[in-house]
């Protein structure tokens, strides 16, 4: 079964830790993203840019709109995910928690949800 980590943050705390930390942080995101991969659970693993190069699509009165910046204002913001393959909700859970940005953050289990079309 298919689950996506997603992994929150204060990115804006991440980006002032030390340079040597944060270079640490993203060394054991790489090794941790290695052994899941070599363990058959990687699908697949990013970072993401920064909210406030986010844009946002809506539809109002028929018509896209987008708007520059996070969808929603908050401490936490959407700094990357990990889809993954795991047995079951407490493999998953169990892989989630080794994720090295637990340690700054949270990560959130979802598991995927195949859309059949009529």
């Amino acid at each position: 079964m298919r689950y996506v980590c997603l992994v929150y943050g204060d990115g804006t705390a991440i980006e002032t830790l030390p340079e040597d930390e944060k270079r640490k942080l993203d060394r054991d995101s790489i090794a941790y993203d290695e052994v899941l991969e070599q363990a058959g659970h990687l699908i697949a693993a990013d970072a993401l840019e920064s909210v406030s190069r986010a844009t946002c699509l809506r539809t109002r009165g028929g018509k896209i709109v987008s708007t520059d910046g996070p969808f929603a204002e908050s401490k936490e913001q959407l700094l990357g995910f990990l889809l993954i393959e795991a047995k079951d909700r407490e493999e998953a859970i169990t892989l989630a928690s080794k994720v090295p940005m637990v340690r700054y953050g949270t990560i959130e289990v979802r598991a995927t949800h195949y859309i059949e079309a009529d």
